[in-house]
């Protein structure tokens, strides 16, 4: 399974974790841990370079998260909520979700974007009511950067140091990742059947 995900990336190289991390960041389960994580790796082996592959991959969550932005720019709160009740349950979306970001967004400002990009469910979904509140756009890429590149760094030093032990105990790491993709694809499922349609709005 390791030797599998690492060829796969690798093959991909960096417009491949590009498009790994913005995907990420649009459509879950998709797990930004192991994609860094791995890149890590292959850095340790030589196959990737540290800083191409934190830029890259920080680009591709910059721009998966631009979409949000530019959706909450473009839309009504009322669109918004037509949307989330229409394809929430796939993107495991609900408006609470959106509401309790908006709520944060409210009061304590723009830095609410830099601080989230580090919690696992709140970082993408901000940036509607970012783009909503019309958050000027300079801002909002510079504070998604700067978090998700200190992210996005972590798990590419992470994957590094752990390299040996990847590979000393790959039968181990492989059972790991396995247990840590379906325990990823089993939240999806949860969350999938146990989404319910948006309340009132604020």
């Amino acid at each position: 399974m390791n030797a599998l995900i690492l060829s796969a990336i690798a093959a991909g190289g960096y417009f491949g974790i590009f498009l790994l991390m913005a995907l990420e960041n649009i459509f879950p389960p998709i797990p930004s841990e192991i994609i860094m994580g791995y890149g890590g790796v292959l850095v340790a082996r030589g196959e990737m370079s540290f800083w191409p592959l934190l830029l890259i991959g920080t680009a591709g969550t910059v721009a998966g998260n631009m979409v949000w932005y530019w959706l909450g720019a473009r839309w009504s709160e009322d669109q918004i909520h037509a949307f989330v009740d229409r394809h929430g349950r796939w993107l495991t979306m609900e408006w609470e979700e959106f509401d309790k970001a908006r709520t944060l967004f409210r009061r304590h400002g723009d830095w609410v974007v830099f601080f989230l990009r580090f919690s696992p469910l709140l970082r993408t979904i901000v940036s509607l009511p970012a783009g909503l509140a019309k958050m000027q756009l300079w801002r909002f890429l510079l504070f998604t950067f700067l978090g998700s590149i200190i992210w996005n760094g972590a798990l590419i030093w992470g994957g590094k140091k752990l390299s040996g032990l990847i590979e000393e105990y790959e039968t181990i790491a492989g059972y790991v990742v396995v247990g840590i993709i379906l325990a990823g694809v089993a939240f999806y499922v949860y969350r999938v059947i146990t989404w319910k349609p948006g309340g009132g709005r604020a």
